[in-house]
């Protein structure tokens, strides 16, 4: 009997569309033994309520799109039940932050083979409130550019595009007057950007501050900007984001936490993964360890993406300290790749 594929596919997204190529990637698909169904999105939930509503009943899920479109697959996946069914994705928008980070290739086809080639690997996933998050959930400057700009612009420009959107932002800095609760350690004031990440990169730019990033040690690398108090604050704060070079600053606050939990004397609007995850006063942020199971490329590192982005590491995953379960937990026999 064979094996059944699900391959959800966002039409729109990305600066090419994955029509040119669709046929060849089905061929993959099905030249590995898989019977596909495809499924094309038509709306921004789409994918979470089919995924939701019939994932189990598939021996793997592929998604091809933009992180929104991944966000959303991966957020019904985590509604979907109990059953662990592998998952691919095919990066297709125009940032793709997740895919850097893990590795995955932009040719689409070589995505497809090293999705069926690949190895199964469990990834942290974040719940914000009653919804999921791939790799960021971030609030105040910059953060609500990715979905304030004009999808046509995006197309066009590309990473240019967040860039001048962001700038805007500059004229208007807002500050949020907060406190943030990460594990058991507590901070407030007045803070301009809060994010809560588990990623190399965010809207295509490097991310630093962490020397000990992985992507299934159950814990965030969280940054809080405070608000600067002169312009030689804003002129040091913009300098070091910017440049990518964050160094021990009273403007950071930097720490990794398995739960955060944030109070602010207003509504906050809240980005996740690109997308906007909407307005609140008080939300809990948590990770659900090693609940994502993705098909990579044989030995996943963070290593192997830290040196093309350019970033130096001192842990990597199944290397972290004080998590003796790294290693020892190994993908069920059912679903191992022959």
């Amino acid at each position: 009997m064979k094996k059944r594929l699900l391959f959800i596919i966002n039409p729109n997204a990305g600066k090419t569309a994955i029509k040119d190529v669709l046929f060849e990637i089905i061929m993959v698909f099905s030249d590995a033994g898989y019977e596909v169904v495809t499924y094309p999105t038509t709306g921004p939930t789409d994918a979470e309520r089919k995924v939701k509503e019939d994932g189990a009943d598939y021996d793997l899920i592929v998604c091809a799109g933009g992180d929104g479109t991944l966000e959303n697959t991966v957020s019904g996946y985590m509604l979907m039940g109990d059953k662990k069914v592998p998952l691919g994705y095919i990066p297709c928008g125009s940032t793709n932050d997740f895919a850097r980070t893990t590795s995955i290739p932009f040719n689409r086809v070589k995505a497809a083979n090293d999705i069926v080639n690949g190895t199964p690997k469990l990834l942290d996933i974040g719940q914000f409130a009653d919804k999921y998050f791939i790799y960021v959930a971030a609030f105040g400057v910059f953060t609500e550019v990715s979905y304030k700009t004009d999808q046509s612009l995006k197309k066009v420009m590309g990473h240019a595009a967040y860039v001048i959107e962001g700038i805007k932002d500059l004229a208007n800095l807002k500050v949020y007057n907060i406190e943030a609760k990460f594990d058991e350690q507590t901070v407030s004031g007045e803070f301009i950007l809060g994010m809560i990440t588990n990623s190399l990169s965010v809207g295509g730019y490097k991310l630093r501050g962490s020397k000990h990033v992985a992507l299934d040690d159950g814990k965030f690398e969280c940054l809080f900007v405070r608000k600067p108090s002169n312009v030689a604050d804003v002129q040091r704060l913009l300098t070091q984001v910017l440049t990518n070079n964050i160094t021990d600053d009273e403007l950071f606050f930097i720490t990794k936490a398995s739960k955060v939990e944030i109070k602010s004397n207003e509504p906050i609007n809240w980005t996740l993964d690109g997308e906007y995850g909407g307005s609140l006063d008080e939300v809990t942020v948590i990770n659900h360890q090693k609940s994502l199971m993705l098909c990579l490329d044989g030995e996943y590192y963070l290593e192997e993406a830290g040196e093309a982005l350019g970033l130096e590491f001192e842990s990597y995953p199944g290397d972290q300290e004080n998590d003796e379960s790294t290693d020892s937990e190994s993908i069920p026999d059912d679903l191992q790749k022959e």
